[in-house]
């Protein structure tokens, strides 16, 4: 027989998920004729409370990033630190794939249920895979999930942040056409990912907006990687090459900057290039990187007020909170050569 969780005893108390979480935690705020009914209900359905130990203190927000290493991870955390600074709360960082040390593996429901006993108020997931037993460990725990850029989609109920990805990809595709381009390759993109396929919709739209066939030579998928950046020597060589790229990340365009320099191609005279992103390094590279931006920082600034408004009690929004993105023209774009 399936646990009954915290949330079926709110809905049945009248009560929101967070309030009878604050119940069962010993927080404030809750008048003892509200937490008495909550206990009730409780009692009735069978709902056992899952043990932990809280420190007393501001609350703890537990983050899993898939990876640290990638300029994307950087102005997330970045944001996300800023944060957890100016709200007065606690953040714990751990990456998905790392699986040292006495804790379950980040991101996992035994890693959940690891941190509630630890006192975590709240669980993020940055870029990690999502999935329903997540949803429903969060659930069971009364403690908020909020999920940003999911590797896979993203569970039902669950607080979800990210960007307009599909008009992103759009507005890059867009500016390569405007300039003239007409053979646009699209590269780096998980084929899993639901950022990587609504970048990759949005590119496949602008092209059949200007009447051009998605030709799937062109499109190339990958992990958002400087390698899936590097690995288009191919297509540079062969007989029909792309005069552009746009690399699903800015990572990718990189990887795709240093692949055009080792084959002596001019960027932007011979090859236009384009990323997704707008990270610390678009700026500085060489040539100046065309690319769209999201708004990073300012995600992970939303990611954290999510988290927190959920341990607060609040409702979350029914649909994903998607922040908008913007084309910025630097200087690895130009009209392709005649």
């Amino acid at each position: 027989m399936d646990r009954v969780s915290l949330g079926e005893v709110a809905r049945v108390a009248g009560v929101s998920k967070g309030t009878a979480s604050k119940v069962f935690n010993g927080r404030d705020g809750i008048s003892a004729s509200t937490a008495e009914r909550v206990r009730a209900v409780a009692g009735r359905l069978g709902y056992v409370a899952v043990a932990r130990s809280r420190p007393d203190g501001p609350p703890t927000v537990w983050v899993a990033f898939d990876t640290l290493a990638n300029h994307y991870a950087a102005t997330v955390l970045d944001g996300l630190l800023a944060e957890v600074q100016a709200l007065g709360a606690v953040a714990v960082i751990a990456r998905w794939g790392d699986a040292r040390g006495p804790e379950p593996r980040p991101a996992t429901p035994a890693w959940m249920e690891y941190g509630h006993a630890h006192g975590a108020d709240a669980f993020l997931l940055i870029t990690t895979p999502a999935d329903d037993a997540q949803a429903r460990t969060a659930d069971r725990l009364g403690t908020p999930l909020v999920v940003m850029d999911p590797s896979t989609s993203t569970p039902a109920g669950v607080r979800s942040i990210g960007a307009t990805n599909w008009r992103g990809g759009m507005q890059a595709t867009e500016h390569l056409l405007e300039l003239g381009h007409r053979r646009i390759a699209f590269v780096g993109a998980p084929t899993a990912s639901t950022p990587g396929e609504e970048r990759r919709a949005g590119y496949a739209a602008a092209l059949a907006a200007a009447g051009l066939p998605l030709d799937p030579r062109l499109a190339v998928p990958g992990s958002f990687t400087f390698e899936d950046g590097l690995a288009v020597t191919g297509l540079l060589r062969g007989p029909e090459p792309p005069t552009a790229v746009f690399g699903a990340s800015d990572a990718v365009a990189l990887g795709v900057l240093e692949a055009a320099r080792r084959e002596g191609l001019r960027v932007p005279a011979d090859l236009s290039v384009v990323g997704f992103d707008d990270s610390y390094a678009a700026s500085s590279a060489s040539p100046p990187l065309t690319t769209i931006n999201q708004p990073l920082a300012e995600m992970g600034h939303v990611a954290v007020r999510a988290a927190l408004a959920g341990v607060r009690g609040e409702v979350a929004p029914s649909a994903p909170v998607q922040l908008g993105t913007r084309l910025v023209v630097r200087a690895s774009t130009a009209a392709p050569p005649a």
